[in-house]
């Protein structure tokens, strides 16, 4: 779908790569550029696969590795280059540090008015906070989400995932997409000023817009909804179920397989906004009931019933679920320096056209994109898009301007 854009990545961790490896599942040639010391992801771990970080093989599928010293004039030019021939930037270092290598946009539209330049950061390009650096972490406490996640009566929780990176990057892509769609109809590029705190805060949605209501900041409800009753976790006798009753037909089936039909009668449970008022009054009477049974024969009895609930599985169970199977959300490829690699497929592959075929996205089995390894492509690029000769590149690599392993790099 993305076949003839050229993408070229300045960004490193996880929104900017997460962004970009997007594009990538979409078509999109993504050149990355690293550091002669690669990307800080490389060398977090454990788990390692190989050399390779479980963490930098997560975001960095179907990529070409250029590694280039920026801080040498030469490396500099090289990327700026690079800039003319792209469609898409991206990046994430802090505000103004690209403007001292003339990578900025305003430098690089002049070269290129047609650049589509995204800038991912903390707190934006503007405002008393710009120049702070952003960390998922610290975001997290920062915009109310960490104090609203855990349970009531004890410390915030983080997250287990860098859930605003992730999120930045998915807006970050949505962003560049729509700015190519404006570019196809002025011929003009455009400045994309993404931060991880404005996605925070937009992406609480009904938390934030309860906050702007009341004035006051929500319960911590641990797996609860602030807004639905009963839509939580509770324990079975053997294991944790996912109960989520969205309307009061399914309350009543609910009270109908947990065998409490009283409570179906009683009118303070009658709405769904009784409920959430009588909250702390009804949940502990469900969870009691709940708790005398394996989780499997409550689990069937809901589903008959047409009450959502799920089991509350572990990560490796999910990704083995057999609807995970069926939409190929494990994938396999063959990684030139750790061999066959399993990953995590894309979401966006599921395409198809008027007439029912597929668009091409999913890769054939066996055969995914994988991430790549430090400087993998520096000749290859140097070389097909710049124009470079080998003695040029030898001597940028003599000089540790770049790297390109002969390794990796024949």
């Amino acid at each position: 779908m993305l076949d003839d854009l050229f993408v070229l990545d300045l960004s490193r961790v996880l929104a900017g790569p997460y962004c970009t490896q997007l594009l990538a599942d979409l078509g999109a040639r993504v050149v990355k550029v690293e550091s002669p010391r690669g990307d800080d992801t490389r060398g977090w771990g454990p788990p390692f696969v190989g050399p390779e970080s479980a963490y930098f093989l997560s975001v960095n599928r179907g990529k070409e590795s250029v590694a280039v010293d920026l801080k040498d004039p030469r490396g500099r030019d090289a990327v700026g280059r690079l800039a003319e021939r792209a469609d898409v930037l991206v990046e994430n270092f802090k505000v103004g540090d690209l403007a001292r290598y003339g990578l900025d946009y305003a430098s690089l539209a002049e070269r290129n008015p047609g650049l589509v330049y995204a800038s991912i950061t903390g707190f934006g390009q503007d405002g008393p906070r710009a120049p702070e650096p952003g960390y998922d972490a610290a975001l997290q406490a920062l915009t109310g989400l960490m104090e609203l996640t855990g349970e009531e009566g004890r410390p915030p929780v983080k997250l287990g995932v860098a859930w605003i990176d992730v999120l930045t990057g998915a807006h970050a892509a949505t962003a560049v997409l729509a700015a190519l769609v404006a570019r196809g109809r002025s011929g003009r590029g455009a400045h994309l000023d993404i931060a991880l705190f404005d996605v925070a805060l937009a992406s609480l949605v009904n938390q934030a817009q309860s906050a702007l209501v009341t004035g006051a900041p929500p319960r911590r409800l641990g797996s609860a909804h602030p807004s639905i009753v009963p839509y939580q976790a509770f324990e079975a006798a053997d294991g944790a179920l996912m109960i989520a009753v969205g309307n009061d037909v399914q309350f009543r089936r609910l009270c109908e397989v947990l065998e409490l039909p009283e409570l179906a009668r009683d009118a303070r449970y009658a709405s769904n906004a009784g409920r959430v008022r009588a909250r702390d009054a009804l949940v502990p009477v469900l969870a009691g009931r709940v708790r005398e049974r394996p989780r499997g024969a409550w689990l069937a009895a809901l589903r008959s019933a047409g009450v959502p609930a799920t089991p509350v599985a572990t990560l490796p169970e999910a990704l083995a679920d057999p609807q995970a199977v069926a939409r190929g959300l494990v994938v396999q490829g063959k990684h030139p320096g750790v061999g066959r690699l399993r990953m995590v497929g894309s979401p966006l592959w599921h395409a198809s056209g008027p007439d029912g075929e597929p668009l091409g996205l999913m890769p054939e089995a066996g055969s995914s994109p994988v991430p790549p390894r430090l400087g993998e492509h520096t000749r290859a690029v140097l070389r097909g898009d710049l124009g470079m000769s080998v003695a040029e590149i030898d001597a940028l690599v003599g000089a540790g301007v770049v790297r390109a392993d002969a390794a990796l790099n024949p």
